[in-house]
């Protein structure tokens, strides 16, 4: 009997994904603050404020809430 696991994706490439969705007009910031293991994300379109993501433990996971919280906003 054969079973077929997904191998789990890379933080390198959860983050060529989302580069690839977002798009290029958006401004995109992730950081690291200094002595801190964890990241924070801000994605948003032009001329909008977007929502920086709470601490998170890696970018990519950081940068996917803040896309998906900042892609619904409507001004």
């Amino acid at each position: 009997m054969g079973h077929n696991y997904a191998k789990p994706l890379t933080v390198a490439q959860k983050m060529e994904r989302l580069l690839d969705r977002i798009p290029p007009s958006w401004t995109v910031v992730v950081e690291r603050r200094a002595g801190e293991a964890t990241w924070r994300a801000l994605a948003h379109a032009p001329g909008q404020d977007g929502a920086w993501r709470d601490p998170a433990p890696d970018p990519a996971t950081a940068l996917e809430d803040t896309w998906r919280r900042n892609r619904t906003v409507t001004v």
